[in-house]
């Protein structure tokens, strides 16, 4: 029980800060917080933890939470600053993304001293950031595919539905398309074939992630309607 107890006062903080960097920051805050989730994301997915829940135990992976506050901070763009801004923001991530993996995996090539603290330091380095190069071009893939998918979507929604009160419809709707989406690629390139994933533990790792991500959009519906209404001088459509 501690893991979901635990897991919805976690999401709550991720929430509550993306709104502080919204808040002291503005637009910038905005993108300044896509490019550390677009990092902290994918450390976090190489933890699995289980959730147990109405007697039933799911195992999923970290990072859905951080990489769900990207389509929220993405959708607060286009809902305030329009296409181009949400569009910007996604090359940003991917960006943020490919030059964090380059460099992470030059810094593993330098040969430590040969002493314990500095190989114990190495040895925990490769093991967080030797996965990265598989999980960075599944997540690479899924992350473009998807989020300019959920631009487009919610574009589209929002000349459909263009009422404020329909907020909650452009960011969901968007939102369960694209992730859905997100969900199938990530999980094909990164876990699809791996040592010790066969196909049940794949598809459980799917349904599993993609249910947490639908879940972590709807709770962020109402941190996004908090921001919308947070108003700054120098606010300009671009």
């Amino acid at each position: 029980m501690f893991n979901l107890w635990f897991g919805a006062i976690f999401m709550l903080v991720h929430f509550s800060l993306f709104l502080l960097s919204y808040r002291f920051f503005g637009r910038i805050g905005i993108y300044a917080w896509i490019g550390m989730a677009t990092v902290l994301a994918n450390i976090q997915v190489v933890k699995t933890v289980d959730i147990h829940a109405f007697g039933i135990v799911i195992a999923i992976t970290l990072g859905n939470t951080m990489y769900g506050t990207i389509y929220l901070a993405s959708d607060l763009l286009n809902e305030k600053y329009g296409e181009k801004a949400a569009k910007k923001a996604v090359w940003f991530g991917f960006f943020t993304l490919v030059a964090t993996t380059i460099i992470m995996q030059m810094a593993l090539l330098f040969n430590p001293l040969n002493e314990p603290f500095p190989l114990e330091v190495q040895s925990a380095l490769e093991t967080l950031f030797g996965l990265m190069p598989r999980i960075a071009l599944a997540s690479l893939c899924a992350y473009f595919v998807s989020q300019f998918l959920d631009v487009r979507i919610y574009s589209f929604l929002k000349r459909v539905c263009p009422a404020p009160n329909q907020l909650w419809i452009r960011n969901n709707g968007s939102t369960a398309v694209s992730q859905l989406v997100d969900t199938f690629i990530f999980c094909t390139i990164a876990f699809a074939g791996a040592p010790g994933y066969d196909s049940k533990l794949w598809l459980s790792i799917f349904l599993s992630t993609y249910v947490i991500k639908f879940i972590v959009s709807i709770c962020s519906t109402p941190f996004l309607y908090a921001a919308r209404g947070f108003v700054f001088r120098d606010d300009k459509t671009p």
